[in-house]
């Protein structure tokens, strides 16, 4: 989308991130709004805003370690902006995995497509991820591979659509 700030593109009447609150908020105890523009913005959303402590545009693993910094619970799930389907269930299934498994995190999945944002972590991870970011690495797949890690798969494959185009705001929304 080039530097517009996709969260608050507006899809089918309302901003993207309104979406994913809507589906996310009831999944969770806490959710936080991780960005590093347009904080005012976000901050009508009534949640917490937090910004990036690493600079540099590292993406999305500096979103997820401000996140275990300031998060209030044990675990921590992460979903995009960008998709306003994601499942409704996508906390539980991810939650039952993790302890079932014993897991540091749990990851979701579409057949063999791997969704490396829609993840759930236990905080335990902080200095792992700390060390990984401090050594320079920045590929959220390559840093989730050195944890123990558990896929859980989601058949409905819609779910994880995501907008990543200014013409992707005028289609039609996938079948559900």
């Amino acid at each position: 989308m080039g530097y517009v700030d996709k969260g608050l593109q507006i899809y089918q009447g309302q901003a993207l991130i309104s979406h994913v609150i809507a589906r996310f908020a009831p999944q969770v105890d806490e959710l936080l709004i991780n960005t590093n523009q347009n904080l005012m913005e976000y901050s009508r959303f009534s949640y917490p805003v937090i910004s990036d402590e690493i600079t540099g545009f590292v993406g999305p693993l500096a979103g997820l370690h401000i996140g275990l910094q300031r998060a209030q619970h044990s675990l921590i799930a992460t979903v995009p902006c960008d998709t306003p389907y994601l499942p409704q269930d996508l906390f539980s299934n991810l939650l039952q995995a993790l302890l079932k498994n014993e897991a540091d995190l749990a990851v979701a999945t579409t057949g063999s497509q791997l969704q490396p944002t829609f993840s759930l972590y236990r905080h335990s991870v902080l200095c792992s991820l700390t060390e990984y970011l401090q050594k320079g690495g920045r590929k959220i797949q390559s840093w989730q591979q050195s944890l123990t890690v558990v896929s859980v798969n989601f058949i409905e494959t819609a779910h994880f659509y995501n907008i990543n185009t200014l013409e992707e705001l005028n289609h039609s929304p996938p079948n559900l």
